[in-house]
């Protein structure tokens, strides 16, 4: 039977961190990515944003089922959920989120390409055509050097995880790259659905910047 690639098992640097901060140079990958603003609890944009995210993601993993495997193809889990969050003007906050702009994505194997999304979108569209695949784009980010910590329980606790991080980043002489141009990155390893807030699993990672 053929292995299945686990992202997060075969890349535990970039999935799986330490509950405590560490400097990572994070490389390109290529994501599909839906864009959309303001505080994402109650807000249909971002709760379709993410059902196209899933609806596009097993589209393509389910791709060989329909005849439509694309060259280079292997068996894999599909990684987990990705969203960037940032804001314009000001200085990013957790407890101002109605000028958000967010960024939701999903990482997607090096076998799929502009024509392989654009297939998985026509499949999609037959299947559910009140999903707005038009929302969703495929395309490469790179982040570059960061720091990042796994944060475990609710996501209202987060600040105290980046309390810790800030920390580090001041300790190893480097500057926080969030509200310069970078946003605040954080990778879901636990469905919020399933697991009760204190098992939470997410990492968090800032794209920072060497001082001289």
């Amino acid at each position: 039977m053929e292995k299945k690639l686990d992202f997060k098992k075969e890349y535990k640097d970039l999935y799986m961190p330490k509950a405590k901060p560490m400097l990572i140079d994070v490389p390109a990958m290529n994501f599909i990515m839906v864009d959309g603003t303001g505080d994402p609890n109650n807000n249909p944009s971002f709760e379709e944003a993410v059902e196209l995210l899933y609806g596009l993601s097993y589209s393509i993993k389910m791709s060989k089922t329909k005849g439509l495997q694309p060259p280079g193809y292997f068996e894999y889990v599909v990684p987990p959920l990705e969203g960037l969050w940032w804001v314009d003007e000001g200085v990013f906050s957790f407890e101002q989120r109605d000028n958000w702009k967010w960024t939701v994505m999903i990482r997607q194997p090096d076998f799929v390409t502009d024509s392989v999304f654009l297939q998985a979108t026509k499949e999609l569209h037959k299947k559910k055509p009140h999903v707005p695949v038009d929302r969703a784009r495929f395309d490469s980010f790179t982040e570059g050097l960061c720091v990042q910590m796994m944060h475990k329980g609710p996501y209202a606790t987060e600040p105290d995880t980046m309390k810790v991080m800030e920390a580090f980043m001041k300790q190893e002489g480097v500057k926080d790259k969030v509200g310069l141009g970078g946003m605040h990155h954080e990778i879901y390893l636990s469905d919020p659905r399933k697991s009760k807030p204190e098992n939470n699993k997410t990492v968090l990672r800032h794209p920072v910047a060497i001082t001289v």
